[in-house]
């Protein structure tokens, strides 16, 4: 109850005017109550449908099965749906061939407030899609062609950047990594959970960019988007038909198939973490004290050091301390056992050192000795 107040929904209890009713489905508590309150409601909001008026109603899941092809599950809000009616949703379209109950049964209508599953559209419309009854084929192709040349432009005023934003990648800055997906299911709510999931995962340095996302199997068209953008094409309780998994073998598209949500958001936190640009850390791994200053003919100044904690290796960073004053960071370019060059040297033992690109060193200064490790970051 609390949470509605962020949607400005406030309940009874706490002093609005929003009727709540505690319900849980799974034990079938307060079900009778939540019936009672929604025609409370409805008795006192005059709420009234009109069962002789055009049909229309919104879309709540699209599912593709192989054998019947694409079935919609609607809401009849206003009239009643009748089999052989001519209805749009979105962009799809077509003749209802078959209308199913609740119970699965076929039926010839469905009036208002009733759920039914109807067969006939062209392509599997989105859930929360509103659809109406048209009388004649050339006011459904209009608004089709209507509609579709919005997405269109949409789409285009979408893609364009502003000034600033083409400055700031023309500068590398506020450049942000995007992992390109392609997403198919078998239902739309599929699609709905998977795309709300993956927005959920936040990061500064690499975003989710869903290219396309669709009820239906894995298509050749959905492998040639997927190769044109360097897109990882994600399956769920769909595949790919042989023609695309042929494309997507020859072109070598990564396509990965999930039967549980959790694995396929895992897998895709994963490799955005992957994306990530690693933590530097400096590991501390000993100091050394200068005691002797060698000029060496064609090297130039050594070193000659003793070992007092940890171990010094060839090529780690190093500090340069006088007076406990930091002169100079660099790196060690020579260390040496006598005459010969060694990798590490540890703590008790002498050697000599020599620094790249400086050689302002005295007897009495010390160095410190590190190294920088990278670590995965993770989302």
């Amino acid at each position: 109850r609390n949470e509605l107040l962020n949607h400005h929904l406030v309940a009874e209890e706490l002093g609005g005017d929003i009727m709540t009713v505690e319900v849980s489905a799974l034990k079938r508590q307060n079900l009778d109550k939540l019936e009672e309150a929604i025609l409370l409601v409805a008795e006192m909001q005059e709420l009234k449908a009109n069962p002789t008026a055009v049909a229309s109603g919104v879309v709540v899941e699209t599912k593709i099965d192989p054998n019947k092809g694409i079935i919609t599950t609607v809401i009849v809000q206003r009239g009643t749906l009748k089999k052989s009616d001519l209805i749009i949703a979105g962009t799809s379209y077509g003749r209802i061939k078959r209308i199913c109950n609740d119970h699965g049964r076929t039926v010839q209508d469905a009036g208002p407030s009733l759920a039914v599953e109807i067969y006939g559209l062209n392509e599997a419309p989105s859930a929360g899609d509103i659809f109406n009854v048209l009388d004649s084929d050339k006011k459904v192709r209009d608004i089709v062609d209507y509609r579709l040349r919005k997405i269109k432009d949409s789409k285009v005023t979408a893609s364009k950047t502003s000034l600033e934003e083409m400055f700031l990648k023309a500068s590398g800055e506020g450049k942000v990594k995007e992992l390109p997906l392609i997403i198919k299911c078998d239902v739309h709510g599929s699609i709905e959970a998977i795309v709300t999931s993956l927005n959920k995962i936040e990061s500064d340095e690499v975003k989710v960019k869903i290219l396309h996302s669709a009820v239906g199997g894995i298509t050749e068209s959905d492998v040639t988007l997927a190769k044109a953008s360097g897109a990882l094409v994600l399956g769920f309780n769909v595949r790919a038909n042989t023609a695309a998994a042929r494309s997507a073998d020859d072109g070598k598209v990564d396509v990965r198939y999930y039967s549980i949500i959790y694995n396929l958001i895992d897998d895709i936190r994963a490799i955005m973490s992957g994306m990530l640009s690693p933590i530097l850390r400096e590991v501390y791994l000993g100091s050394v004290d200068i005691r002797e200053v060698f000029n060496i003919t064609k090297v130039g100044k050594i070193a000659g050091c003793y070992v007092t904690k940890g171990i010094v290796k060839r090529g780690a960073g190093m500090r340069l301390v006088r007076d406990d004053i930091i002169i100079h960071e660099g790196k060690l370019k020579t260390l040496k056992r006598f005459k010969d060059d060694v990798k590490e040297v540890r703590e008790g033992f002498e050697c000599g050192i020599a620094f790249e690109n400086y050689t302002d060193i005295k007897v009495g200064d010390s160095v410190e000795v590190f190294e920088i490790v990278e670590e995965q970051k993770t989302l």
